[in-house]
């Protein structure tokens, strides 16, 4: 195998749309770290994870938000089992039990779930128009989670834990029940951004996924100074030349108020770190379609995990 695949991690060995794939090596990681622990919970975790997004979790819809969608979920949920390893390798790693690393794995894995709709919500007809409150959400569904299945000495950090992956609050401003909750929330926030941006067919999802939820999302304009309403992002192609201005902002984030946490992605001390080295190559091909202003090199075919659900199902 020569080429990175669209379905794959950085380092092009694990398929992120395989719910099976991405916990087997998650259980690798955990088990390296905490050989006498069972990884039982994490497992459980991600079938959970797996089935809310597919529409089978009681309550719930699948999900319909093709750019924030499993694959994005497990991917991030893998970045962030490598990052803390990464902490734990580098001899900081007392502050990390397995109850502490099985809390990071699924406030990964549910970080996103508030863009997820309830059966009942005859409201909203996607769960990107949720985006603006979606990380509020999500934090109510982890902590609901979190008591059910016995982890309640963490479900008061589940919220502010969640909100290091947006935008509301700046990280430091975050208030924690414990300190320990910020060195997670610093490397969650870190895994959603590097995730995202070295996925292979990050450009072509801003492009075709993204955009559409951002104007279903209210975010592709914003209300100035004055009270008028003005355009943040024109079309899909305005926001995918906007990119690597985007990837300089994240930059700042996560050296500046994220800790620098992406340092611990790499496999080992001074290695390569594949997530920064992938987002860069999006980037540097980002800046080429915005220099040129064709896009039509966006070739790449993101793989799609959307399935119907059940009540657009027995509508039919």
């Amino acid at each position: 195998m020569t080429g990175r695949r669209n379905e794959y991690d950085v380092t092009n060995r694990v398929q992120t749309t395989d719910p099976c794939d991405v916990r087997a090596e998650i259980g690798r990681i955990f088990h390296a770290l905490y050989p006498r622990q069972a990884d039982t919970t994490i497992a459980r975790a991600i079938d959970d994870a797996a089935r809310l997004y597919r529409g089978e979790y009681p309550g719930y819809a699948a999900c319909d938000t093709a750019y924030h969608d499993l694959q994005h979920t497990l991917d991030v949920s893998l970045a962030m089992a490598r990052i803390m390893a990464g902490y734990v390798r580098h001899g900081q790693g007392a502050l990390i039990d397995a109850d502490l690393f099985a809390f990071g794995v699924m406030a990964a894995l549910f970080h996103d779930a508030g863009y997820i709709r309830r059966l009942s919500d005859h409201r909203h007809a996607n769960g990107a128009e949720y985006t603006k409150i979606h990380v509020s959400r999500g934090g109510r569904f982890l902590r609901a989670y979190l008591r059910k299945i016995g982890m309640d000495k963490f479900a008061q950090a589940a919220a502010p834990t969640l909100h290091f992956t947006g935008y509301e609050h700046a990280a430091e401003h975050i208030r924690v029940p414990d300190p320990i909750f910020r060195l997670i929330g610093n490397m969650l926030g870190s895994a959603d951004i590097i995730a995202q941006m070295s996925d292979r067919c990050y450009l072509e999802k801003c492009y075709e996924r993204l955009y559409p939820e951002f104007v279903l999302g209210g975010i592709d304009r914003k209300t100035d100074a004055h009270g008028a309403d003005r355009l943040v992002f024109a079309s899909a192609r305005d926001l995918l030349f906007h990119t690597p201005q985007f990837y300089h902002t994240a930059m700042k984030r996560l050296h500046q108020q994220l800790d620098a946490m992406m340092r611990f992605a790499a496999e080992r001390s001074h290695s390569r770190n594949l997530y920064v080295e992938e987002a860069e190559k999006n980037i540097q091909h980002a800046r080429k379609l915005a220099a040129s202003g064709d896009i039509s090199a966006l070739r790449r075919k993101p793989p799609s995990l959307l399935t119907p659900s059940p009540e657009k199902s027995d509508s039919r």
